[in-house]
């Protein structure tokens, strides 16, 4: 069974990462590839542009924000398949740029992933 573990993509690649992905749909700034050490850059899964601008990190919207992605997600094929192709692995390690480590989008794709 796959562990998914969500992490700032701004901390240092450690060997426990395991397979690193980043579920950002833009580029984190400052980081480049080299320092972000992924495996894969996952943009296709990430909020869209629309729901992004509406959470605009604002941990009161996080409730209706995580509704609403996770309905994206159930709704996007491509979240399907790699989700599959993710169980390949031991360890996924989700990154993502936002400072709040508590309400952003890899919180809740990990719920998803896990359920």
């Amino acid at each position: 069974m796959t562990v998914y573990k969500i992490k700032r993509i701004y901390e240092s690649p450690e060997s426990d990462d395991g397979y690193r992905v980043l579920v950002d749909r833009l580029w984190s700034r400052g980081i480049s590839k080299e320092r972000a050490a992924l495996d894969e850059w996952a943009k296709d899964i990430a909020p869209t542009n629309e729901l992004r601008q509406w959470f605009g990190h604002d941990p009161e919207k996080f409730a209706e924000f995580a509704s609403r992605y996770t309905e994206e997600l159930d709704a996007n094929s491509v979240a399907a398949t790699l989700k599959q192709q993710w169980q390949e692995h031991p360890v996924v390690t989700l990154l993502y740029s936002a400072k709040d480590i508590e309400h952003n989008q890899a919180a809740v794709l990990q719920q998803w992933l896990e359920r």
